[in-house]
């Protein structure tokens, strides 16, 4: 006994010490606390407490409480001081030296219930049988097709998201009425996200490409032919294909003359003879098939041959521009340029298989470019521009480069006015291919840019009159989420709701003082934005990443939306991996997880539904919750 209060004095000098921490912090913040909504006070008060607590090493701590019985403050997020309150009464009562005891408003019950009641406000209630909601990115059929939209929301779908980087106000708009429109009719509270595209950096447009067509047929081990491509002859494009692998506008005199048996010889970009069987015939199209692959450009010479005589002559027309992607290689070297300036030429890319990368190899270590290159060997190496210009008066040479979702790694060489000189580093074994739109990230470079752009406002006097919630994507900072509520209360909509993205490092890093800027308003949440996060802080943190901003999160109590990739090749192919399926499993710790668009996105979401059910009877945040298991039944499962 005498041991066990002796160590117990000890542990409660240490807590009351932390204690004490936690109120320092508190008053050193007390100008805004006092600068925050009445609702928002206490949660911003826990916020402080709990980042004061994790100022210190607690490990050492909550093993000596964990041998004594007691909380080891595992759970004290919603409730830092009620915890840390309850642990020491504790101590004191087996010590014998009670203390006046501090009364906080924030303790076991009302910290949860306070981020349940948030998460109700900005997401809509929590569907009968889960408490997590599901969120679905909305793809462009949901403008037009309401029984795609429905079916999306009966499955179990709780918010749609809106992407603002794609479509028009005019999808926008149909996406938003069928939303409401399946609500009224199956009685349900689905919510309308519109996420403002945000100053993303991209590649801008790649000129270089042609207009071609390209189909493959399908062989078998020995190399035959087992299913013969499909190409549709149209005169006019587009038009519906009938299950075709390719279309191939040709004139409309060859249409009417072609019959079946026909056949169409045609001279492919390769100067490889390929012929087409026609198979079917309609008034404005026929169909044929071809037992060899074939690329086919614009100006192709036709002829359509019967029983060995030219029936018909024409010219392929109309195909679409294909872009030529920019093929790199470590040790490549590429010109990163302003898209806004004007641009110079690329330089072509060999076609040949296992060629090398058109862009100039040097084979020097990636710390070897200390001297500038000559004017003329730039002009030679391929260049793609970017659509942020800041990039160019922000960006220091030594910085690394991502482009492609990390698919390409590079650093940074040299930096001018309206250009930049990258070195790759890595990409996978056989290369890559980099192509307009793709992403760009720069993880320790400071781009000190508004996160609202031009655009954006403009998607905002759509977004007030149309959505429930508005996502703020690619904050850095706190001023940017002033911004936002500024740009909102100018249209007198202070009560919309407002989902942070958080995608970039510099957001991670100053994650407190903005969840404080964002109390200012309710309702707000939190979205873990994988995807560029990865990226931003690297893969091998990612992880330990995610849990701090949920911790966080539900210190401010937040609720949190799980983001990127989840359960995506169910959604794409119909098939989960197992690796993803865990991913979901382990969402259940979030107030929302979100999947994207795919062909089987509607299957995706009953997958999902179904999976947070079970989790929760196990899981609650990260309390595990001690359900009833039958493989604990020793009697059942010996006698079977």
């Amino acid at each position: 006994m005498l041991n066990t209060k002796t160590e117990s004095r000890a542990v409660l000098a240490e807590l009351k010490k932390i204690q004490q921490s936690c109120l320092s912090t508190e008053q050193q913040f007390a100008e805004s606390i006092a600068e925050a909504p009445a609702q928002s006070k206490e949660s911003i008060r826990n916020l402080l407490h709990y980042l004061a607590l994790r100022q210190h090493d607690l490990r050492d701590l909550q093993r000596e409480l964990a041998c004594m019985g007691l909380s080891s403050l595992g759970r004290s997020e919603s409730n830092t001081l009620g915890g840390l309150e309850a642990v020491i009464a504790t101590l004191e009562a087996i010590s014998g030296n009670a203390s006046l005891r501090i009364s906080p408003n924030i303790d076991f019950e009302t910290g949860p219930a306070r981020l349940r009641e948030n998460a109700e406000q900005l997401l809509g209630p929590a569907p009968k049988g889960r408490a997590v909601r599901i969120m679905v990115t909305m793809p462009t059929v949901g403008a037009s097709s309401y029984e795609f939209v429905k079916n999306l929301i009966s499955a179990g779908t709780d918010v749609i998201r809106i992407n603002c980087a794609h479509d028009s106000m005019q999808e926008w708009e149909g996406m938003t009425e069928n939303v409401r429109r399946a609500n009224r009719e199956l009685r349900r509270s689905c919510k309308v996200l519109m996420d403002l595209a945000g100053p993303k950096l991209r590649i801008g447009a790649i000129k270089r490409g042609c207009h071609v067509v390209h189909w493959r047929v399908s062989r078998n081990l020995r190399g035959s032919v087992v299913v013969p491509a499909r190409i549709q002859l149209v005169a006019r494009h587009p038009a519906a294909n009938n299950g075709a692998d390719s279309i191939l506008p040709v004139s409309q005199a060859l249409i009417r003359a072609a019959k079946p048996g026909d056949v169409v010889h045609l001279q492919d970009s390769r100067k490889k003879k390929r012929q087409i069987t026609i198979v079917e015939k309609d008034t404005d199209t026929c169909v044929g098939t071809c037992s060899q692959g074939a690329y086919v450009l614009n100006g192709a010479l036709v002829k359509l041959v019967r029983d060995g005589k030219v029936i018909a002559r024409g010219r392929v027309h109309d195909l679409p521009f294909v872009e030529e992607p920019i093929r790199l290689n470590p040790k490549d070297l590429l010109v990163l340029t302003n898209a806004q300036k004007a641009q110079v030429p690329l330089a072509p890319a060999t076609e040949n298989a296992g060629a090398e990368s058109a862009a100039p190899r040097f084979g020097r270590p990636c710390d070897s470019l200390e001297t500038p290159l000559p004017a003329e060997i730039k002009r030679k190496m391929p260049r793609i521009s970017c659509t942020l210009p800041e990039v160019f008066s922000r960006a220091k040479a030594g910085e690394p480069i991502f482009f492609d979702d990390g698919k390409v790694e590079g650093v940074i060489r040299e930096v001018h006015p309206d250009n930049m000189l990258v070195e790759i580093v890595h990409t996978s074994l056989r290369g890559a291919k980099l192509g307009s739109a793709k992403g760009i990230n720069l993880p320790e470079t400071d781009l000190s840019i508004s996160a609202i752009t031009d655009k954006d406002r403009q998607d905002l006097d759509f977004v007030v009159q149309h959505a429930d919630i508005v996502g703020l994507s690619f904050v850095q900072r706190a001023e940017d989420v002033l911004e936002l509520l500024e740009e909102l209360a100018k249209r007198n909509k202070n009560r919309l709701g407002i989902i942070l993205k958080i995608e970039r490092r510099q957001a991670f890093e100053r994650l407190p003082l903005i969840m404080m800027t964002a109390l200012r308003h309710r309702p707000v949440g939190i979205m873990v934005a994988r995807g560029d996060l990865a990226i931003e802080v690297g893969f091998d943190r990612l992880a330990e990443v995610q849990e701090e901003i949920l911790w966080f999160s539900e210190a401010a109590h937040l609720p949190v939306i799980w983001a990127t990739q989840v359960l995506e090749t169910l959604a794409k192919t119909g098939i989960p991996s197992r690796a993803e399926v865990t991913d979901a499993a382990m969402s259940v710790r979030a107030e929302c997880v979100m999947l994207n668009k795919g062909e089987h996105i509607t299957d995706a979401v009953r997958f999902l539904d179904n999976i947070l059910q079970r989790m929760q009877a196990h899981q609650l945040k990260k309390r595990s919750m001690l359900r009833r298991l039958a493989v604990a039944d020793f009697a059942h499962t010996t006698s079977n």
